[in-house]
């Protein structure tokens, strides 16, 4: 189990053969007696070869990478679990993750780094159905759903031209390596689209509410890079859901790390170097960790700036200041059964440009464990955080649109589960971008998360891995 860093009046230094035994041994040298008119004891000083902050995503694909080279960590999480923003909860005996999160079976570096068959995921249908004109309308992926997507060539959601573009688009992206897309030249999506040729109304009903519940942006202001990046996942891949929530994913990496390397409600307040290649790492009971071979902030950006308040940090790119961050609102529903309106696992948008609600799903159709047997769960997203509008006033609102949508006899009935406010959801990612930035900003000091790669689960993943080569090439340099 994770271990909670205990109080100690004692001086600890990590055995060096930790790294051969993954297990963190500590000799102990008890400090002399004192009185009660003796000074106050310096604060505890423990050491470890690395330490990584925070238990996100990235932090796990960072101390995955160390556990791989038999380098020994501590993996420190200010929470009660590990996740981050990928996180489950328990309510009613339902599965609420927080936050629409879909994982996309494509992506590169989870490929590696997760096993597919232990998070038992469960497909979306490969499409989606559009509210429209008081209608709903499907769009269909030609290529898993050909007889759909033929039936929907003469809908009102773009025209026989804009589906071809789809054609077009997925050609273009599925013949770059996913480099090549990181590094491309890049304007806005929304510029990507209207490019492309694409009418204003696929943009609208489709690209709006589809990529814009993504990356929590409806105007598409999302560097082009991310939108290709995402599309050739899709192509690729499935759009899914891990039988037990989504916070099984974080689970599942945390589970293969020695479990006394993981300490949780364990918050980093501050972070010194004095220009060393060993920084040490200031914790809110006043215990103080040094670093013997580097630190690994696998924190969110604001939390960098906090935690580093002060102190000399690299100045953003030119234009990457004052982006404000993406947020969402996710709001849950139970209800029975009969009252579901839909069978199939399918992304609802919203296309009509109306309303607070941008996409919602069953999760229960795609995912029956994410509710008692005789009951079902609905989950609806807005983008932006509706800070001037209380809780009940915006359920009121949500119910009253998805009445319009499936009908008041039985969405009346839903009972509201609990609503989560995520007001750091994504980093902004508009242009410019520099989605390969290096991870080291100072003497053995190094940064991961998905705003130093893409904004997306691989992103997150792939900044954990990029730090350690970093701090690994950084160490080897100093030794020759």
């Amino acid at each position: 189990m994770p271990l909670t860093l205990p109080p100690s009046s004692s001086f600890s230094f990590l055995s060096p053969t930790a790294k051969s035994t993954h297990s963190h041994r500590f000799f102990t040298i008890p400090h002399a007696s004192t009185t009660q008119l003796a000074p106050k004891p310096p604060p505890v000083i423990k050491t470890a070869p690395v330490i990584v902050i925070g238990a996100g995503l990235a932090g796990l694909a960072a101390a995955t990478r160390l556990n791989s080279d038999n380098i020994p960590f501590l993996l420190l999480e200010a929470s009660d679990g590990v996740g981050g923003r990928v996180r489950t909860d328990v309510v009613d005996g339902f599965l609420l993750d927080r936050g629409f999160q879909i994982f996309i079976t494509a992506y590169p570096e989870a490929q590696k780094l997760l096993n597919y068959n232990e998070l038992n995921l469960r497909k979306f249908y490969s499409g989606a159905r559009i509210y429209y004109d008081g209608k709903f309308h499907t769009v269909a992926d030609p290529l898993r759903h050909f007889s759909d997507s033929l039936l929907s060539l003469g809908n009102p959601i773009g025209s026989v031209l804009d589906k071809l573009l789809i054609a077009l688009t997925r050609v273009r992206v599925l013949s770059n390596s996913y480099e090549e897309i990181m590094s491309a030249d890049e304007v806005s999506t929304i510029q990507l689209l209207k490019n492309i040729g694409f009418s204003d109304s696929m943009i609208g009903r489709f690209f709006r509410p589809f990529f814009g519940g993504i990356f929590f942006d409806p105007q598409l202001e999302t560097t082009s890079r991310l939108f290709d990046f995402v599309f050739k996942c899709l192509a690729l891949g499935d759009n899914t859901l891990p039988a037990k929530g989504i916070g099984e994913i974080p689970n599942q990496l945390a589970a293969k790390l020695p479990s006394d390397s993981l300490l949780l409600n364990t918050k980093v307040v501050s972070v010194d170097s004095d220009d060393s290649n060993s920084p040490s790492v200031t914790l809110e009971s006043g215990e103080i960790l040094k670093s013997e071979l580097g630190v690994i902030m696998a924190v969110e950006q604001p939390a960098v700036d906090k935690i580093l308040a002060g102190k000399k940090q690299p100045p953003p790119p030119p234009g990457q200041r004052k982006k404000p961050a993406r947020s969402t609102v996710c709001l849950y529903f139970s209800m029975d059964q009969d009252q579901v309106p839909v069978q199939d696992p399918v992304l609802f948008l919203n296309g009509s440009g109306k309303g607070i609600i941008n996409n919602m799903f069953f999760a229960t159709n795609v995912a029956p464990s994410y509710g008692p047997s005789n009951k079902a769960l609905a989950s609806v997203s807005l983008i932006g955080l509706y800070e001037n509008t209380a809780d009940d006033d915006l359920r009121a609102e949500v119910i009253k649109e998805l009445s319009g949508w499936f009908g008041a006899s039985k969405v009346e009935s839903w009972r509201h589960l609990r609503t989560y406010r995520i007001g750091f959801a994504q980093p902004n990612q508009s242009p410019p971008t520099d989605l390969m930035k290096n991870p080291n900003i100072g003497p053995g000091l190094y940064l991961c998360g998905d705003y130093m790669t893409s904004a997306t689960f691989d992103g997150a993943l792939v900044s954990g891995r990029r730090a350690v080569e970093a701090l690994l090439k950084d160490r080897a340099l100093a030794l020759v």
